[in-house]
């Protein structure tokens, strides 16, 4: 019988595909045959991703040049920075956020993208040096004492503990697919943008304890334990939304339908998502850094 269901959804999926030029009908807030159009048009978000994500560019800039390529942050974590930074861009300003506001497994994959893609990224690129080079010389002592003034230091070392971590992220990804909450976020937009916020702050968290550097094989080893015991949660999730037969989000039998969906097969379909392809990057994850945990230190003198 569950099987019966994702097969349905993955039918549903494939013809709505195929068949999308079709329909033609206008739906609350957006017509299928305009998706494309619409952009964010809210310039304080625009703003609040081009900001932090030019002072980094410009910082980069001024490290290199001052003290060649690869000062401060290497080619590669340059690269991660820009993939990160294009794909937050991507899945909060791009028409994936308008489409996710009629279907459920678009708004699951704008929150895939930023939980799996956006935050690892981010948090292997350390950025948070750059940042600091991007900003006038005059503003950084400045900066420094706002950030002490606020405790944002305390907070990072409290938060980024591995357990503590662990239950942010869960906590935060259980509460926000609670029925009342997340129907509140597709009423109201400042829940909405709260609930993105809660995403990626959680997220960023959650990789920045897995992937610090100190700690040792210790840390490489609890980081696999919580990788593993987040693809079961994130997991049981995806397949408790999957072979529902109710849907859990009863505003998008609203939406839904325009798309070629049923509100239970939309909702299939983003338990899916989250299922399959989200756990499969939390265990490539936990395969990676188990590999380097068999592995044990690198040889001292061994370049990284």
């Amino acid at each position: 019988m569950g099987r019966r269901l994702s097969l349905r959804a993955l039918r549903a999926a494939a013809l709505a595909i195929a068949s999308g030029a079709a329909y033609g009908h206008e739906v609350p807030g957006l017509a299928p045959h305009h998706w494309w159009q619409a952009w964010s048009q809210e310039a304080w978000l625009w703003a609040l991703w081009w900001l932090p994500g030019l002072l980094v560019i410009a910082g980069i800039a001024r490290l290199w040049r001052n003290a060649g390529i690869g000062a401060g942050m290497s080619r590669t974590q340059a690269a991660c920075f820009l993939a990160g930074w294009i794909a937050l861009g991507l899945s909060i300003l791009s028409p994936l956020d308008a489409v996710g506001e009629e279907l459920f497994w678009v708004h699951m994959v704008q929150h895939e993208v930023v939980l799996l893609v956006v935050a690892p990224l981010l948090v292997l690129s350390r950025p948070l040096g750059p940042l600091v080079w991007g900003l006038p010389a005059a503003w950084r002592p400045g900066a420094a004492g706002l950030a002490r003034g606020l405790g944002l230091a305390w907070a990072m070392r409290v938060l980024t503990r591995p357990a503590t971590a662990w239950w942010v992220h869960a906590l935060v990804l259980w509460a926000w697919h609670a029925p009342v909450l997340f129907q509140a976020a597709l009423r109201r937009a400042w829940v909405h943008d709260l609930q993105h916020a809660s995403f990626l702050i959680a997220s960023l968290v959650f990789w920045w304890a897995l992937f610090q550097s100190h700690g040792g094989r210790q840390r490489q080893g609890v980081a696999v334990f919580y990788l593993f015991t987040t693809l079961l949660h994130t997991s049981a999730l995806g397949a408790l939304m999957t072979f529902s037969r109710q849907a859990w989000y009863p505003l998008y039998a609203q939406t839904a339908p325009a798309w070629g969906f049923s509100a239970v097969e939309d909702q299939q379909l983003g338990g899916l998502i989250m299922w399959v392809p989200g756990g499969m990057v939390f265990l490539a994850a936990a395969l990676a850094l188990f590999v380097a945990w068999l592995q044990g230190p690198a040889p001292r003198g061994a370049t990284r």
